[in-house]
């Protein structure tokens, strides 16, 4: 039966307009890109969101309460609206999503572009009557959509601004929300929260955005921000206000000016934002605006320069999405640490992949041998040992943790390169991409995007609590697929990455102690990951760098009763060293997700 609801609701979105985006996207993305996005649009999840969405709507009587709420610090919001061209019933039912809020210190600030337009002047009139707080400033030259905002934002009186779009809505909840925040976190500046998408006669809610907590390369990447952006006007007045010369990508040029000033930048992990999906919007038709995504990129730009940060902003395939190239600044010396015991062939594949496929050349490969038996290694050994390559030898029990460190000791590198021997390389800039975030002053560690040997994800990412403890994402995902709003995809902050490819500054390594020896096997690159971002460090997920992995040739099992007590252990150690992210949440990831699946799935209350 619910095959068949599929396969009917499926039938309901074929429709002339989307045949016609159909091909758009066909034209633009090529037929595999194509046929990607069509089969990732319509994978099933497992919890309807239209149902989960109903079920979590805040109930009309905690609505009452929050009416009757009395706030120690109660700030008044302004929310900024540009009108022009808009549908009157999209106008009505903006407004009305507005005085619906439970928090009544408002005032709505229209800037309408549209004054010669009687129905939408007759709207505003009769609205400006009945509430005192709706205010309306006509811009008869409509100067464009970041100057026409600029004009609601000077009849603006509050201490925040918020910013709506004219055929968006707020949930009731949105205004009350931001003022709990505040009252709870008060040296906070700039707040946004989750969003969702809605059809144009709001019969149905989907594409739900639960996004991360403050995340700076996820914004170099995208918008993930975008609504609802609440920030206080002071700062926004600081920064310049909107500048025209971004026009179409005007909100997410001023986020990111907002957010370098910001000293707190706070986010409600709740959907109080619909935007409205119709034929011209860009949330249902990304290519009916390419100028916007030239804005965007435009907008990085500028924020790259002021932030004294060298790098190249290429757009990628997925419109709306953009790729960082942080330029290597002179010649370090790169320490690959290789741990091995046997497996020469597996061994021999990686050392040949970074030879063949390596675009920097000032590197050192220290091979730490961990009690072979096979006679055929230490010959391979000798035979490979150059200027470039050298063995050291770790003679205790196997210990990923001692092995490395002892692998340390013997490095040269102002950088190391933590490395499986299963590996092999894949995108031929993998060590310059990572070299030039690892030399970003606020990055201490970076990550690479692994597949098995089919080409299905291994790791693209570490999100704590998934699995109890720590876990990769999207494993198992084919090579190709983006995942859960291009997660998969775009470089982004995280807590953890897997050391089976992780370079890392070495002065950062000390500062946070090295690896932890507790942790023989398990979790000693998440606990490592979790110090230095205790140290203040960024953690950097970056797709753009590639690898096989062939972990299923090397890893053992967790079979015998020796090894089982000491997984225990392992997760033990964690649970006491890392009890308040395992409590409160991974800040990278979302708490309306699941931690039962890699998938970003939503969570089951």
């Amino acid at each position: 039966m619910s095959n068949k609801l599929d396969y009917i609701n499926m039938i309901k979105k074929v429709s002339p307009y989307n045949v016609k985006k159909g091909i758009l996207y066909l034209r633009h993305y090529g037929a595999r890109g194509f046929w990607i996005k069509l089969t990732e649009r319509f994978q099933k999840s497992d919890i309807d969101y239209k149902e989960w969405y109903e079920n979590h709507k805040v109930s009309q009587e905690e609505l009452e309460k929050q009416k009757k709420k009395v706030f120690v610090y109660a700030p008044k919001i302004s929310i900024l609206v540009p009108v022009y061209n808009t549908p009157q019933v999209f106008l009505k039912q903006m407004i009305q999503s507005v005085r619906k809020q439970t928090y009544a210190n408002w005032e709505l600030c229209i800037a309408n572009a549209n004054p010669d337009n009687e129905e939408v002047k007759q709207i505003l009139e009769i609205c400006t009557k009945k509430d005192d707080r709706i205010k309306v400033v006509n811009v008869p030259e409509n100067e464009g959509i970041a100057q026409n905002t600029n004009r609601a934002l000077d009849i603006a009186t509050g201490e925040f601004i918020g910013l709506l779009d004219h055929d968006d809505l707020l949930e009731e909840n949105a205004l009350y929300e931001i003022v709990s925040c505040l009252n709870k976190k008060k040296e906070t500046d700039v707040l946004y929260t989750d969003e969702d998408k809605v059809t144009t006669d709001l019969d149905e809610y989907f594409s739900p955005n639960f996004k991360p907590d403050f995340n700076l390369d996820m914004l170099r990447a995208n918008n993930y921000i975008c609504h609802f952006f609440v920030a206080k006007k002071v700062l926004i007045k600081k920064v310049g206000g909107f500048r025209a010369e971004y026009n179409g990508a005007q909100d997410y040029d001023l986020i990111l000016r907002c957010t370098e000033q910001a000293q707190n930048v706070a986010h409600i992990a709740k959907i109080l934002y619909h935007w409205r999906v119709h034929k011209e919007s860009t949330a249902d038709n990304p290519l009916s605006k390419m100028y916007a995504y030239e804005a965007g990129k435009k907008a990085i730009e500028g924020h790259l320069a002021r932030c004294h940060t060298d790098g190249e902003v290429l757009q990628t395939d997925n419109l709306g999405f953009y790729r960082v190239k942080y330029p290597v600044k002179g010649k370090p010396l790169v320490s690959i640490l290789i741990p091995n015991k046997d497996q020469v062939d597996t061994l021999d594949k990686c050392l040949r992949s970074i030879e063949e496929r390596t675009d920097y050349d000032n590197y050192e490969i220290i091979i730490i041998e961990n009690n072979s038996t096979e006679q055929k290694t230490f010959d391979y050994y000798n035979q490979i040992c150059n200027d470039k390559i050298r063995v050291v030898y770790w003679k205790k029990e196997f210990n990923y943790s001692a092995i490395n460190n002892f692998g340390v000791d013997q490095a040269k590198g102002e950088y190391l390169l933590l490395l499986n021997n299963d590996m092999e390389v894949i995108s031929r800039d993998w060590m310059s991409e990572l070299l030039g975030h690892c030399q970003r002053p606020e990055v201490g560690a970076v990550g690479a995007r692994l597949y098995y040997p089919d080409d299905t994800v291994q790791h693209a990412g570490i999100i704590i609590g998934i699995g109890g403890v720590a876990g990769s994402v999207f494993v198992g995902m084919k090579r190709g697929y983006t995942g859960y709003m291009h997660r998969a995809a775009i470089q982004q902050d995280l807590s953890a990455v897997t050391a089976a490819c992780m370079m890392i500054k070495r002065s950062v390594f000390e500062e946070a102690g090295r690896l932890e020896e507790q942790l023989k096997v398990a979790f000693n690159d998440v606990d490592l990951c979790l110090k230095i971002r205790k140290n203040g460090y960024l953690i950097v997920y970056d797709p753009y760098v590639e690898l096989y992995h062939y972990e299923s040739k090397t890893r053992g099992a967790e079979d015998t009763k020796e090894k089982v007590r000491r997984f225990q252990s392992e997760i033990e150690y964690m649970r006491c060293h890392w009890i308040d992210i395992l409590k409160n949440g991974d800040p990278s990831y979302n708490p309306n997700l699941t931690l039962k699946k890699w998938d970003y799935s939503l969570k089951v209350n």
